[in-house]
């Protein structure tokens, strides 16, 4: 009796021990898995005068905003009622060793078809800010989005002065016309596309729209406290200047990283870049007017010049709506300098150990191009050509059998190929005049093949084929810290003196100055296909676009996961 008592004792203490040991091995006791339905349908809505289709999701526009903490789980149904295929990208989601569930069309899956499901799931780790989520197909990201917002670890604050409120402020573009019909018209005819009716704020144009006034997005605010404002830019096409009538912004984030905090009168947010800023309502109590309009870097191009506004209303119970808000000054359409001096005042919120020594040094040209006309057909670009773009000369197609990663998960040959180049292949006057005999690039599937754990230094030269323009390049799967910007050509000879090996700004979205460069630095830590793009919609259409392959490292916690049960099939 007492020889088997003891042995029951010692199951207990084991089972005692084994169930400690499993909560000290998980990333937080108190990280939770967070469930989402997503519906994809058409939903009615009345803009501009009009009412049409539009495709949302479970009926919203925006979309649903998710909050999470740092360390949950989030596990989302994605369910497509739309007469469309449709992915979901989780923009900024590092996505560590789950690259099924990345979402860009054909690059990491194949699209959910119309009546087809698909659940992605990932946990978040080491992310706190504000990201978003779009969708990834074709334009129905004019649409399809919405804000993603991390909070710390519970017990942990912002490592800034706390808010009394927080708000999401979600800058979109709006069409009348259906967003995938604009770009299949611009797609047949190889013409640019048609640009935006209207630009709005968490879904509405505001004030100075036709039939949008008494839906103006308001955003009430108490005297004397400071709110945190998410600016996310979730426009198709264009960057675009914000400012706040009589406040001025402190940045304390952007992309989901802390920054060294600044004051400005303006922001300047590329699409799919997120700067969170602190506002302290210390004004008379009073409406103000929050206004953007575009920043159009491309001389000679086409662009929505109007002003989409939303309303600081302080919440004081002492004013009517008939006080016409303040206005804001708002930079030039042009302001190159402005963008400049915005973008250069970010700086991480303290020192960090720069990734080194380099493995890999890449030089990438990113910029526009054209194509000769199919025989026999009228095209709309200039002299009866096809608008174009590219990476190193490589204008990026998107496989339509596979996607990338299935292919290389399967060893599926011929889908894509592994030579896409480190550098461009004739070097040339980026940014001067440029021979028409290098307008033309080569459209390929083509990735670049990274070790796991190589230390890449990548060159982002901006081009003045067609037009020069600001390109905002958004890397998949990675955060970059971004060590120098410039105009020009890159000499690396004398420019890699500017780089800021202290505290450089880490980011998942560059933008690359007109007729200029950047230089940003990553590790590649993360095994999978991740796409490299600039998120001006209208140039990753044309191709402006490569991939990044790494391979697994050593061991299962350096290796991708096996695919899902229910990844799309092609």
């Amino acid at each position: 009796m007492e020889a088997h008592m003891s042995t029951s004792s010692q199951r207990s203490l084991l089972f005692c021990f084994l169930i400690a040991l499993s909560l000290l091995l998980l990333p937080s006791s108190n990280a939770e898995v967070h469930y989402h339905d997503f519906i994809v349908q058409a939903t009615p809505v009345n803009k501009l005068c009009k009412t049409h289709n539009i495709i949302t999701v479970n009926g919203q526009f925006p979309g649903p905003t998710i909050e999470i903490r740092n360390g949950d789980t989030l596990v989302v149904s994605v369910v497509n009622r739309a007469q469309y295929n449709v992915t979901i990208h989780w923009h900024g989601i590092r996505q560590m060793r789950t690259a099924w569930a990345d979402g860009p069309e054909f690059v990491t899956q194949c699209p959910i078809r119309p009546g087809g499901h698909y659940t992605y799931r990932f946990t978040v780790q080491g992310q706190e800010g504000t990201l978003w989520w779009h969708a990834h197909s074709s334009w129905l990201r004019a649409t399809v989005y919405g804000a993603l917002i991390i909070h710390p670890k519970e017990g942990n604050n912002y490592p800034f002065a706390q808010p009394n409120r927080e708000f999401p402020v979600i800058l979109g573009e709006w069409w009348n016309q259906d967003p995938i019909t604009v770009v299949r018209q611009a797609t047949q005819t190889g013409a640019a596309p048609n640009i935006s009716d209207a630009f709005t704020i968490n879904g509405e144009p505001g004030d100075l729209y036709n039939c949008s006034s008494q839906s103006t997005t308001t955003f009430p605010v108490k005297p004397n406290q400071i709110n945190l404002l998410r600016f996310i830019n979730a426009a198709l096409n264009d960057e675009l200047f914000v400012s706040i009538a009589g406040h001025s912004m402190t940045v304390v984030s952007a992309d989901a990283s802390y920054t060294k905090p600044f004051t400005t009168s303006v922001l300047m947010l590329g699409p799919g870049q997120t700067t969170d800023v602190l506002v302290t309502t210390n004004q008379p109590s009073s409406r103000y007017y929050i206004a953007a309009r575009a920043y159009a870097s491309a001389q000679g191009v086409a662009f929505d010049n109007t002003t989409t506004t939303a309303i600081l209303e302080y919440d004081c119970g002492c004013l009517s709506n008939s006080i016409k808000p303040a206005f804001p000054t708002l930079p030039a359409f042009n302001d190159t300098a402005t963008a400049t001096a915005f973008s250069r005042q970010f700086f991480s919120a303290s020192p960090v150990k720069i990734p080194s020594p380099v493995t890999d040094n890449l030089f990438f040209t990113v910029g526009l191009g054209l194509l000769p006309c199919q025989p026999g057909r009228t095209c709309g670009g200039p002299n009866g050509t096809r608008f174009s773009a590219s990476i190193n000369n490589v204008s990026f197609v998107l496989p339509q059998s596979f996607s990338i990663l299935q292919a290389h998960h399967l060893g599926v040959a011929g889908v894509f190929s592994a030579d896409f180049p480190p550098s461009p292949p004739i070097q040339f006057d980026y940014t001067g005049n440029v021979s028409r005999a290098l307008w033309q690039p080569v459209p390929a599937t083509k990735v670049y093949r990274l070790k796991y754990g190589a230390v890449v230094e990548l060159v982002l030269q901006g081009t003045s084929i067609v037009t020069a323009e600001n390109h905002p390049i958004h890397l998949h799967g990675y955060d970059f810290y971004i060590l120098a910007e410039g105009f020009g050509n890159f000499n690396r000879a004398t420019d890699t003196a500017k780089f800021n090996l202290v505290n450089p700004p880490l980011r998942n979205t560059v933008g690359v100055p007109v007729n200029g460069w950047a230089v940003i630095r990553f590790v590649a830590d993360n095994p999978g296909v991740w796409l490299l793009h600039c998120h001006l919609d209208v140039h990753i259409t044309w191709g402006l676009a490569m991939a990044f392959l790494v391979d697994n490292g050593v061991g299962e916690l350096e290796a991708l996961e096996a695919p899902p049960e229910d990844l799309p099939p092609c």
